[in-house]
């Protein structure tokens, strides 16, 4: 699991928004960190606030720890990335294949826009406080 410090600042219903102390889980410096917290400083002037599943007793104020599965937000990232590149691609040559520079051109952007449905049905199909697709409070 990866772990990073956040405060509750309010809590509606049963989940609770949680400020971070930092953008990234904060190990930029140990061996095979990714620089998150370098690119979260430099894109987002405020800390990020997540809502999230409360666990239950939590109070403004309260410090938590909030987790997410080791290797999530690499899986999550790739399949964002690579599936509707890889689609791109391969649309785009059995376009050329079929009807030139046009249909290379035609079918790169319908198997772009086909990645990126794939991509959202594949998130939709998981549910919304999977612990392993979501970050959650550890209790």
């Amino acid at each position: 699991m990866t772990d990073a410090q956040g405060t509750v600042i309010a809590l509606e219903g049963n989940e609770a928004v949680v400020r971070m102390d930092e953008a990234g889980c904060g190990r930029c410096h140990e061996k095979g960190g990714c620089g998150g917290q370098n690119l979260g400083r430099m894109f987002c002037a405020t800390s990020p606030t997540y809502r999230l599943h409360n666990p239950g007793g939590l109070r403004v104020g309260d410090r938590v720890q909030v987790a997410v599965a080791d290797g999530a937000v690499g899986r999550a990232a790739l399949l964002a990335y690579a599936l509707p590149l890889l689609c791109l691609f391969a649309a785009a040559f059995a376009g050329r294949a079929l009807a030139g520079e046009g249909g290379a051109i035609g079918g790169a952007g319908l198997g772009l826009l086909a990645g990126w449905w794939l991509f959202r049905r594949r998130q939709a199909a998981y549910p919304a406080r999977h612990p392993h697709t979501q970050p959650h409070i550890r209790t």
